[in-house]
């Protein structure tokens, strides 16, 4: 079972440029409304798969992104 990650943002364009980044990195995202269980500003989370944990931190900040948090599901 493939296990997920959802990072947080504050807006709207924070989550749409950490998609756009990701991807040209070559990882695996989606858009997704943000789950009942965590609150975010915006209404949508960006999921990941968990094992590239890591590596998406290091892209979002090196791209200085804010996010609110990250969330494993």
């Amino acid at each position: 079972m493939t296990r997920y990650g959802v990072v947080l943002f504050f807006t709207n364009s924070s989550v749409m440029r950490a998609e756009k980044l990701l991807k040209e990195a070559g990882y695996s995202t989606k858009l997704i409304p943000t789950p009942r269980e965590f609150s975010s500003d915006c209404g949508v989370v960006l999921r990941f798969d968990w094992t590239d944990c890591e590596q998406v931190k290091l892209i979002l900040d090196t791209a200085h992104l804010e996010i609110d948090t990250i969330h494993q599901m």
